[in-house]
């Protein structure tokens, strides 16, 4: 099974709110998920981001990959470092 960290849209017509969740890829964007890890809200100045960053960083081992937004958004919290990090230290 493919397993993605990606964005699941919420909140109303032109006001947009995302969680960040990790879904099989075949689900729909907004269809069923297997955990949610974090949430991203683009309209606040500034944009807030809330990621659980032990439950992202054991996705990412046991092999999920991130959509290219949440690639950025981890990159931003410095997740992706970490990850890097630990996955070149063994």
């Amino acid at each position: 099974m493919a397993v993605k960290i990606r964005l699941k849209r919420m909140g109303a017509k032109k006001s947009p709110f995302y969680r960040i969740v990790v879904a099989d890829a075949r689900s729909p964007r907004d269809g069923r998920i297997i955990e949610e890890i974090g949430t991203y809200n683009p309209i606040s100045q500034p944009a807030l981001v809330a990621i659980n960053e032990e439950t992202a960083l054991k996705w990412l081992q046991d092999g999920a990959k991130p959509s290219d937004t949440v690639r950025n958004l981890f990159s931003k919290q410095g997740i992706m470092e970490k990850f890097h990090n630990a996955k070149n230290s063994k």
